[in-house]
């Protein structure tokens, strides 16, 4: 099965073990910032996983071949990192619109699940209209909570 997910920086949910643990059972795709802040993405180097390279942002990308913006269509299940998310599943990201493009390419089977701290499971959160949904959240003390987009 593949997967998209990222690497997180700083204190972003999902720790230093997100990837690993997800490669140990699925390929993994990681995004890479292209400079006008769309996505391409990279397999991860799951038998060398040490070939993560500084990216712009602070970000950790792979060295891998870049597969372009569209390489996240073929997965199944795409994490995404998010600052807040609402009970209907409306993603508040940093601003940037990186993840909203990728989001617009996925067709509707496509599993999109956003990983959070405590506390950012909110009531509501603004949205635009170009934003996406995600079907799931995840909390360390709430676990799985999924959204009826």
């Amino acid at each position: 099965m593949l997967v998209a997910a990222y690497v997180p920086v700083g204190r972003e949910p999902g720790g230093p073990g997100l990837v690993p643990s997800l490669a140990a059972h699925a390929r993994v795709l990681l995004p890479v910032l292209l400079p006008d802040n769309d996505l391409d993405w990279a397999a991860y180097p799951s038998a060398t996983p040490s070939r993560l390279v500084d990216g712009p942002h602070g970000l950790r990308e792979p060295d891998s071949p870049r597969l372009g913006v569209t390489a996240v269509t073929e997965a199944r299940i795409v994490f995404v990192p998010a600052l807040a998310v609402d009970r209907r599943g409306v993603r508040m990201g940093r601003g940037g619109g990186s993840y909203d493009r990728a989001l617009a390419r996925l067709s509707a089977d496509t599993y999109v699940v956003a990983l959070l701290h405590d506390g950012e499971l909110l009531d509501h959160v603004p949205s635009e209209p170009h934003d996406r949904p995600v079907h799931a959240a995840i909390t360390p003390g709430g676990g799985l909570t999924v959204f009826d987009t």
